[in-house]
């Protein structure tokens, strides 16, 4: 074994070279070659190290720490994944098929193509000795929400394959599960609660125990049948949830076009673009227009792109935007009060308050708002309230949070430095 060190947390580390013959000896194990060495990497902090395209098929991470781990393409067939921290870790296309992942928490991580046939998705937990003899938890850091089954909320799942998994108590909440296998799985109190599952297969699962509540449910095989009401509350299916594109009084872009003339003419002309609780999920013409002052309030706008618009002082209250992208978009002074924007995108974005007078202004405002996995990277967030709102996963880095206000808000995984949040108002 390389030589390693041990930190006060009592996990082992390292270097991304000692790591990298470690795995070296691994691959000859696994292909049966003279001085293979099965992996043993348990009980490690191996944040952010790179595994990409290798091979650790039957390797053991027991309680290991692979927070943003490089692990795409990785071969972790029938490996011990029992309790590891793997949140954020980029596993695109790697292969999880057989692993026991049992107590993990891949919150946030991306799994898009991954295989995980058969995997083991159960409750587990792990204890270690302390420096005095004492047993203590291990991962202390992890939330309540990541105890329990595995925590997949927010990750993306996109094609991988989970036929016959054992997910019992598996939360996949925000999730991207997008034409997903999920045949035959075990999934007694797993939690869906406002996942992607478009095209997804759970054909032949048990939902009876399940929690489905604002899932999006479009193309999917399921059977919905044996899910009380309670638990599948709000989703999203082929029916509409009000008006459609084809109620609109006008094609939409002629709509915008004439929205547009009534802002440049100060409403002498044109026509104020009202869209309230219209159902325009997936609509395109809302890239680089002009939406100022647009009423858009308890409308369904699931994964519309509003990016590089204008879009000051309008008003999206209470509106389903999940997975909208506004990256780029100017939206000073707009409301969000009570919007579910999880997964939304504001990269860039400008959302300080719309100045209307030497004394005046306007404030940007998401009071209320869920905003799980939303993504604020370098954003203008000058005086923004968040009072109250699920911040919970979400990417403020590079945002200016100046006077911000951070009142009763969830931080829970938000990336987000001190330096940020002194500058803000809690």
């Amino acid at each position: 074994m390389a030589e390693e060190t041990t930190a006060d947390d009592g996990l082992k580390r390292l270097k991304q070279s000692e790591l990298d013959a470690v795995i070296d000896l691994h691959e000859k194990f696994i292909t049966g070659r003279k001085g293979g060495i099965r992996a043993r990497l348990t009980n490690y902090d191996l944040t952010k190290m790179v595994f990409e395209d290798r091979d650790l098929s039957d390797a053991d991470f027991t309680g290991s720490v692979l927070v943003e781990a490089k692990m795409r393409g990785v071969k972790l067939e029938r490996a011990v994944l029992y309790c590891t921290d793997m949140r954020r870790a980029d596993l695109r296309n790697a292969n999880l098929a057989r692993a026991d992942l049992r107590g993990a928490s891949l919150r946030g991580a991306v799994l898009a193509g991954a295989n995980m046939l058969g995997v083991d998705l159960r409750e587990g937990s792990l204890a270690s000795a302390g420096a005095g003899g004492e047993l203590k938890t291990a991962h202390a850091q992890l939330t309540a929400r990541d105890k329990g089954g595995a925590n997949l909320s927010g990750a993306n799942l996109t094609d991988a394959k989970l036929s016959g998994a054992v997910a019992i108590g598996t939360d996949f909440s925000e999730a991207r599960l997008k034409s997903t296998k999920i045949k035959n799985a075990v999934l007694d109190n797993a939690n869906f609660n406002f996942a992607n599952l478009e095209n997804a297969d759970l054909s032949e699962c048990d939902l009876s125990k399940a929690t489905l509540n604002g899932a999006v449910i479009v193309g999917t095989s399921i059977n919905l049948s044996n899910v009380p009401m309670e638990h599948r509350a709000g989703i999203l299916t082929n029916t509409p949830m009000g008006p459609t594109l084809a109620n609109l009084p006008l094609p939409l872009d002629e709509l915008v076009r004439n929205h547009q003339l009534w802002v440049e003419s100060n409403g002498a002309k044109g026509t104020r673009l009202n869209l309230n609780n219209y159902d325009l999920r997936g609509s395109s013409g809302f890239f680089r227009v002009c939406l100022t002052m647009l009423t858009a309030a308890a409308a369904t706008l699931y994964g519309v792109t509003f990016s590089e618009s204008q879009i000051q002082a309008a008003d999206f209250r209470q509106s389903d935007l999940r997975h909208a992208n506004f990256d780029r978009s100017d939206l000073r002074g707009t409301k969000f009060d009570v919007t579910h924007l999880s997964n939304a995108t504001f990269v860039g974005a400008n959302l300080e308050p719309l100045v209307l007078g030497k004394s005046k202004s306007m404030p940007t405002n998401f009071e209320g708002a869920t905003l799980r996995f939303a993504d604020f990277a370098g954003a203008n967030l000058r005086n923004v309230s968040f009072k109250g709102a699920d911040l919970s996963d979400c990417n403020f880095q590079g945002a200016d949070l100046s006077e911000a206000i951070l009142t009763d808000a969830k931080l829970d995984g938000t990336r987000v430095t001190e330096v940020q949040l002194s500058t803000a108002m809690r």
